[in-house]
């Protein structure tokens, strides 16, 4: 499953948006698809939370803010700017929640399977 992307620079206020709605709060997404690789740069409104347990695998970095990661068997993180985390496809259920505005850059696709 090899990729190959030329150089290139991402100007992320020139990738247009999407808004989607949490249980509460919004998270608005500029996308980047290159092949079998999504790069995401996602903005949580204050008091954001996922409507839905996600199963996926992600590169998570904290920009901005402070993010609240829910595992769904109880465990909780508060990740600060400049924190990070990686899980594969499959190997938790995890959920985000905000309390105050939160600026992330994801990164996820076939590699994390």
């Amino acid at each position: 499953m090899s990729l190959h992307i030329p150089f290139q620079i991402t100007i992320w206020d020139d990738v247009p948006t999407t808004v989607v709605n949490g249980t509460t709060g919004t998270a608005t997404m500029r996308i980047q698809q290159l092949g079998h690789l999504r790069i995401r740069m996602i903005e949580y409104s204050a008091n954001y939370l996922a409507d839905h347990w996600c199963e996926l695998g992600h590169l998570v970095f904290v920009l901005e803010g402070e993010l609240i990661n829910e595992l769904k068997d109880g465990a909780t993180t508060v990740m600060k700017a400049g924190s990070s985390y990686a899980v594969s496809d499959g190997l938790s259920s995890h959920r985000s929640r905000t309390v105050g505005p939160v600026k992330l850059l994801v990164v996820d696709g076939g590699f994390l399977k």
